[in-house]
Formats: structure tokens, sequence, C-alpha cells
């Protein structure tokens, strides 16, 4: 049975959860400066919050889960005000950067990748983070950073099919075990689609409503999307569009590495009938590096997320390896180890079959686990 860990600390400040703000003046002096400057925010993100993770280790201590809500104010703020600087950056992009003439094509495309690295790294996961949320005011916040990535049906995906189906064959985003990435992307892309589409189908023909209902929220999607769109067209003309689009693939590219990394080649133990066994803490990879941390709002401790869906960032807990799955490393190197597959696999393989062993040593054949293909929801 898991326990919550007993390692209780007091509530981790605030202040380091801010970092995330030095990444605009960064993709900034990008556009500004242009030649080797564009390439400055992968740097900033991957490698120097890599460099700190090996330089600061690894953070154990876990805060009362129990922690007034009024004490994490600072803590929230820093999502709730991250569309607003979001926003602004990329409108200012698509108005500044198709007129540059100090910038060449390639420099285009540098700037809108760092834009991309900032609105999937730090947006897509802020945007998580809210669409968590009860409070209106932070799911529409949510909503908002998902579609300036044109990627809305996340929330569907994510809350009515990944939290439910983790480590099933029914949930898309679980990566399976020797799944290459670049498989997984290409198939997570149609998959999620379909998959978020059924669900909402199916939570509306419960309440006997047709799918094109106005609650559906596909049309709310439609719509802020389109109206990204339109944005970029009338700001930067055909190459502003071309550009918007550009950094909305490299965000949800972000993402996708973020979800393959997470549960790669994680299942849930099959009890018969179509059941599974519920949601522990082995179930996701954690990581307790503490930068990559402070960046990703502890999303890292991806064990706890899944374990308890609703708590807060600031108090979600991390677990030994005697409860769950331990990576190497933090995100920033794990993801660049996901995009070279025979790197990937080298060093997550032997892990995911230690896994097995000690979580599930009962169990020798694992070939159902491992099928590429996944039934879809309906």
């Amino acid at each position: 049975m898991t326990t919550v860990p007993t390692n209780i600390n007091t509530l981790p400040p605030a202040a380091p959860f801010w970092l995330s703000l030095g990444l605009i003046p960064v993709v900034v002096a990008g556009a500004l400066l242009g030649g080797p400057w564009v390439i400055l925010t992968p740097f900033a993100s991957w490698g120097l919050f890599s460099l700190l993770d090996a330089a600061l280790g690894t953070e154990t201590e876990n805060p009362d889960p129990q922690t007034a809500e009024a004490a994490l104010a600072w803590h929230r703020a820093i999502t709730l005000i991250w569309f607003p600087v979001q926003a602004a950056l990329l409108i200012w992009l698509l108005w500044y950067v198709p007129q540059a003439a100090h910038l060449g094509a390639w420099e285009r495309l540098g700037v809108f990748f760092g834009m991309g690295i900032v609105s999937g790294t730090v947006g897509i996961t802020y945007a998580h983070e809210l669409l968590h949320q009860k409070p209106k005011l932070e799911r529409w916040m949510g909503d908002l950073l998902l579609s300036s990535v044109l990627y809305s049906h996340f929330r569907s995906e994510h809350l009515l099919v990944h939290h439910r189906y983790v480590g099933t064959p029914r949930d898309p985003v679980t990566a399976r075990y020797n799944e290459g990435f670049h498989r997984f992307f290409a198939r997570v892309l149609w998959q999620c689609l379909v998959s978020s589409w059924n669900a909402e189908r199916a939570m509306l023909a419960r309440k006997r409503l047709p799918v094109w209902h106005r609650s559906n929220p596909f049309w709310k999607y439609l719509a802020l999307q389109g109206l990204w769109l339109i944005t970029a067209l009338a700001l930067g003309g055909v190459a502003g569009l071309g550009l918007f689009t550009f950094q909305a693939l490299v965000a949800i590219w972000q993402l996708e590495l973020v979800n393959y990394v997470e549960h790669y080649g994680l299942t849930r133990k099959h009890l018969g009938d179509g059941k599974y066994e519920h949601v522990q803490p082995r179930h996701s990879w954690n990581a307790a590096q503490m930068a990559s941390n402070w960046l990703l709002i502890n999303l890292q401790r991806h064990s706890d997320h899944h374990f308890k869906p609703d708590r807060r960032f600031p108090l979600l807990q991390t677990y030994g390896a005697d409860e769950a799955p331990q990576l190497p490393f933090g995100y920033p190197v794990m993801t660049m180890a996901a995009m070279v597959p025979p790197v990937w696999r080298r060093i997550m393989n032997p892990r995911v079959r230690a896994w097995r062993k000690t979580y599930y040593p009962e169990i020798t054949d694992w070939g159902p686990y491992k099928r590429a293909e996944t039934p879809l929801p309906r």
C-alpha cells in the first residue's frame, strides 16, 4: 500500500519557480540581435537547467500536503500571469520578426523555434497545472495557453483519457516499451485528437446531447485557435501565420517529448474484464532534480501528480525508489536522449525490466502490454 512520504519539510519558497520569466528577455534578444543569439533559448532552457541539475542535485524534501491554500498565493501567481506575458511576447514577435530586415529566413525560424521552446516547456506545463484546478479563471488561463499552440484538445485528452487510462493500451500517450519517440510522436498526434473527441462525444451522449451541442468544448477550442490564426495573419501576413504555426509545432513536440518520458514502458496490472489496478506512484517515472523542477513547477514529481491529480504543484510529493521508479536525470536531459532512440533504449530499457521484476514478478508474459496499437475510448 502506498503511503504519503514522511520526510515532511516546510513549503519551498516561491521565488525559484519564477525563474521561467528569465527566458522572455532571451527570446527578445534573439529577435533584436539575430545571428547566434537566436539559438540562445534552447541553451538557456535545456542546457542551463541541465547544468544546474548537475550542480545542485536533487530535492527530496516534501512540503506538508495539508498546507493552506492562502500560503500558496505567490506560487500560484506565476501560473496566472504567464498567459498575458507569453501572449504579449508572441504578439510582439508576430509583428516584429516578419518585417525585421536584419533577420534572414533561418534566423526568423530560429527566433520562433525559441518561442516554441518557451510556449511548450513553460506555457503548456503551466496550462497543465491550471486545467487541473477548480476556479474558472485558472481553467480559462489554461485554455488560452493551449490555444496559443493550437493544441486545445489536450485538455479533454488529458483529463478524460490520460488520467483515467494511464498505463493501459487505451491511453495513447503511455509510450510502449521499445517504442521510439519518432514513432510515438506520429502516433499520438492523431490518436490524441481522436480519443479526446470520442471522450467528449461520450460525455455528451450520457447527457442525451448531440455532439454539435454548444456545451461541446471543441467549439471553444476552434474559436480560440481561430482567433490566434487570424491574429498571426493580421500582424505578420502569410509569413507571420507560418511562423506562428511553426512555434506551435515546436511546443507540441516539447509536450509530447515529456509525455513520452513520463510513462515509458510502465503499465498497470490488468485485473480481467477490462479492469486495471488503481493508479499508484509506481506507474509514473519520478525525477527529483531540483533546478528542472523549478522550471517545470514540479512536473517531474509526476508519480504524485497521478496519485493525487488535484494537488497543487508546490505540494507535490517526491518518492523514493522503493515506491516509484526514478529517472537518472531531469527532463531536459531525458528528452534530449529520447530524440535518439538507441541512446534512449540503452538508458531506459534496463530500468523498465528492473521495474517489472520489482513490482510485478508474477507476470512472465508482457506481450499484451507491448502492443503498439491503441484501442481508443468510445
